[in-house]
């Protein structure tokens, strides 16, 4: 079976065959091109031109994350199903390798999920057990997050980073050049999954059963959406003219499956065609 890949062209969303098999879990790009997804079994397909191209990967663990500072800089980012641990890829022309090594202080078994950074010479990784990896541009640096849960997505704006996690109940850190700190709003908040920064104080944050964060100048707090959404969220992303994206659905175990798409902005978004 093969995986549910969407477009929205501004007016509408319609599905696009990719010719392949199995989940996909992130997908990032740059305007004009080109676009990445990564996903299970090591898979990384390159989008460009109207074509998918499968791209030769030096593992099969599942891809969670994927993130550029440019077309020439990519980073993927995962581990394996069975906890035998993480890794993190870059792009070196047309394939990927496994460079740098993890240092020696990531956990046994623990999963990179998401990368993210400012640019070539400043970026994020999170992971397992409260996993957070600098990279100045020549080498990862462990750096401690002071919680132990899973971190799952990194975002980052001009004025700091944040990361969202957290199984049983949610976590927030953000860190603004002075280390992490833990901005969790709520202890009572259900597990998180995804993150955006936007300009300035700006930002949401999305997790299980439907909720949804906003930031804002006094910080993190939960935003009513007026849905009845029980499903996981996933991802949050805010485009150019100000909308917002959540995106997910039963993401927790297998099958994949109830996929919901939440938009909040002025147009008025169509349904799937």
């Amino acid at each position: 079976m093969g995986p549910e890949v969407l477009h929205f062209d501004g007016n509408r969303w319609e599905r696009v065959e990719t010719g392949h098999t199995g989940a996909l879990w992130w997908v990032f790009g740059f305007e004009g091109g080109p676009i990445y997804m990564g996903g299970e079994g090591g898979a990384i397909l390159r989008y460009e031109g109207g074509t998918f191209t499968p791209m030769t990967t030096p593992g099969t663990e599942t891809v969670f994350g994927i993130w550029g500072a440019s077309p020439s800089d990519v980073w993927a980012v995962g581990g394996a199903s069975d906890a035998t641990g993480g890794f993190a890829w870059r792009l070196d022309g047309d394939a990927w390798v496994e460079e740098p090594t993890l240092p020696a202080e990531v956990p046994t078994g623990a999963a990179i999920w998401k990368v993210q950074g400012r640019s070539a010479n400043d970026a994020w990784l999170v992971g397992s057990n409260g996993v957070s990896l600098h990279w100045d541009g020549s080498a990862l640096t462990p750096m401690t997050t002071g919680v132990g849960s899973s971190l799952f997505t990194v975002s980052a704006n001009e004025g700091r980073y944040a990361a969202v996690g957290g199984l049983s109940s949610g976590i927030v850190v953000e860190n603004e050049g002075d280390g992490w700190h833990d901005v969790t709003p709520d202890p009572a908040l259900p597990g998180l999954s995804g993150v955006v920064l936007g300009d300035a104080d700006t930002g949401f944050a999305v997790g299980a059963y439907g909720t949804v964060l906003a930031r804002d100048g006094a910080g993190w707090h939960t935003e009513e959406t007026d849905l009845a959404v029980d499903e996981n969220l996933h991802a949050v992303w805010i485009d150019p003219s100000g909308g917002v994206w959540a995106v997910g659905g039963r993401t927790a175990s297998f099958p994949l499956a109830r996929g919901v798409l939440l938009h909040r902005g002025e147009t008025i978004v169509t349904g799937v065609e």
